[in-house]
């Protein structure tokens, strides 16, 4: 059984969310962008799949405001504009990951 990678730290900054990962990779996601990708049934559409919230329906100064871990495989952010139902696994934050080193291979 492969396992993945896990969080070891998880910091919210001014700039955005930086996490430290069991594996040594360090990942970094703009406010706007990772509350962008939510994949609630708020956000996308249960019965066709289609993205209903996108990037510019997100105002630009939302940020994450705290954090929880969801068992051992996703966290759930609170964002600053009170929307709290997104759960990212980490496998997904992961293909998400906006570092430097990411940006510049392709997944």
């Amino acid at each position: 059984m492969a396992t993945h990678p896990f969080p070891k730290d998880i910091r919210i900054l001014p700039d955005g969310i930086h996490i430290y990962w069991d594996d040594t990779h360090q990942s970094y996601y703009e406010h706007r962008y990772l509350r962008a990708e939510c994949s609630c049934a708020h956000c996308v559409s249960e019965m066709t799949g289609k993205r209903i919230v996108s990037i510019d329906d997100i105002r630009t100064d939302v940020e994450a405001l705290d954090w929880l871990q969801i068992g051992r495989y996703a966290l759930q952010f609170l964002w600053s504009d009170a929307h709290t139902t997104g759960i990212y696994p980490f496998i997904v934050l992961r293909k998400l990951c906006r570092c430097t080193e990411c940006s510049s291979s392709s997944h």
